[in-house]
């Protein structure tokens, strides 16, 4: 029996915050590194713990509004073209619906606004944290990733100097020209190790993320996948509420449950790496498409297998493209290491990419659902217990399922579409 699960929480927010910036190696640890420097600047204030701590929140998933690869690799060199307000505005939004990151929702709308037009003292830690994620941000994207990092540290720091005064407060860009002074600071930031150094030296290190708080934040990570694109902007959600409602005809205890929903709102988290122009394509993908598509769960389970105490949820999330007969991808797996909760998974995501309204097609009836599902039981690609229980129960099951992507296609249409019109019109800071 399962019982209340956690995670290391330091190792949690590294592992996700890795999973945003996994798509190119363009922006490889980009969340990691700006989150360093934030920390670094922030201890270096003399600031206190819970400060420190929810700046670090900020700016280890400050980008989290920025859903598209495309705009990730935008933003991250700076084209002049991307509007910043929209990942600020959408990054604040996502950051609400979690108890645990609420905190430093302020931090993230704002981190990119210049000093110059504030009105609030230094002294409020949102202004404070905003000034700090800015900074940090600005000095990451200007390292030349090609180049060794201690022949641009003069004319990164001489840059920063010159930032000073109206685009950021003199006092935080004063901390940061201290503390650069060291080469540790800088070795450090572009370090292939610096995820095991903040690890087991940075923030967050001695503590647990329990039950709620992991799911809380996976929902979020939903939305963040599924909002990508209008195509599949209630996906996940959809195969979250299969596979709780396929689990509890299973037995399944409540914790079990709700690790299933977790690892159903995680299942996709993978698309991350995948670019819009290839989700979004309307027509058939070529093979190379595909192969780009394929990556997708490989990834998820790379990033949910290095947490701690996910090793379930992780199996359960990556293997639902994996086919009983060792016909799937990308592990080729057979029966015998294929879970009943991977087995859930595997039903619920085709069965929810069946029931849905595409732009190729409309949902399928029960008949449509029931010959495709039935053929890949008898290809031995499925679990034939799983599948006669979903069919058993369509009606149910199909409501329900129904019932949570419309709640969700109701927040995507009122906040998704509200924050693009609100960052349009908001004046850049």
């Amino acid at each position: 029996m399962i019982h209340e699960f956690s995670a290391p929480f330091s190792n949690f927010v590294l592992s996700l915050s890795d999973a945003i910036d996994i798509a190119s190696p363009d922006i490889a640890l980009h969340q990691m590194r700006t989150a360093f420097i934030a920390w670094k600047i922030a201890r270096a204030a003399g600031l206190s713990e819970r400060e420190i701590n929810n700046i670090y929140l900020a700016a280890i998933f400050h980008d989290i509004g920025a859903l598209s690869l495309e705009d990730k690799t935008r933003l991250h060199a700076g084209q002049k073209n991307i509007d910043v307000n929209a990942h600020c505005i959408l990054g604040e939004e996502l950051f609400t619906l979690s108890s645990l990151l609420r905190p430093s929702a302020r931090i993230v709308r704002h981190h990119h606004r210049t000093w110059r037009s504030w009105d609030e003292p230094i002294g409020n830690p949102d202004v404070m944290g905003a000034q700090t994620v800015f900074l940090a941000d600005t000095i990451e994207r200007s390292i030349q990733r090609n180049e060794y990092i201690l022949h641009q540290v003069d004319d990164i720091r001489s840059g920063i100097a010159s930032l000073a005064g109206p685009i950021m407060h003199e006092d935080i860009v004063d901390v940061f020209m201290r503390i650069s002074e060291h080469e540790d600071f800088w070795l450090d930031m572009v370090s292939p190790r610096l995820y095991s150094l903040l690890l087991h030296h940075g923030p967050f290190r001695k503590n647990e993320i329990f039950q709620k708080d992991i799911f809380s934040v996976a929902s979020i990570f939903r939305h963040l996948v599924d909002f990508k694109s209008r195509f599949t902007a209630t996906h996940s959600t959809g195969v979250a509420q299969c596979a709780v409602m396929l689990s509890r005809h299973l037995g399944f205890t409540d914790s079990e449950t709700t690790q299933m929903e977790i690892a159903g709102y995680f299942h996709d988290l993978g698309k991350l790496a995948v670019p819009n122009s290839v989700l979004e394509k309307p027509g058939r993908l070529t093979k190379r498409e595909f192969e780009i598509i394929k990556q997708h769960t490989y990834f998820t389970y790379t990033v949910l297998s290095t947490i701690g105490g996910l090793d379930l949820i992780a199996e359960w999330a990556a293997f639902h493209h994996e086919k009983l007969d060792g016909s799937g991808y990308p592990f080729h797996v057979r029966a015998e290491k294929i879970n009943i909760g991977a087995r859930i998974m595997a039903v619920a995501d085709i069965f929810t990419a069946l029931l849905e309204n595409r732009p190729y097609r409309s949902g399928m009836t029960l008949d449509q659902i029931e010959r495709i599902l039935s053929a890949q039981v008898a290809n031995h690609a499925l679990d034939k217990l799983v599948v006669d229980i979903l069919l058993d129960n369509f009606k149910g099951i199909a409501g329900d399922v129904m019932a949570c992507q419309k709640e969700s296609e109701t927040l995507f249409e009122m906040k998704f579409a509200k924050i693009k019109k609100q960052a349009s019109s908001a004046p850049v800071a």
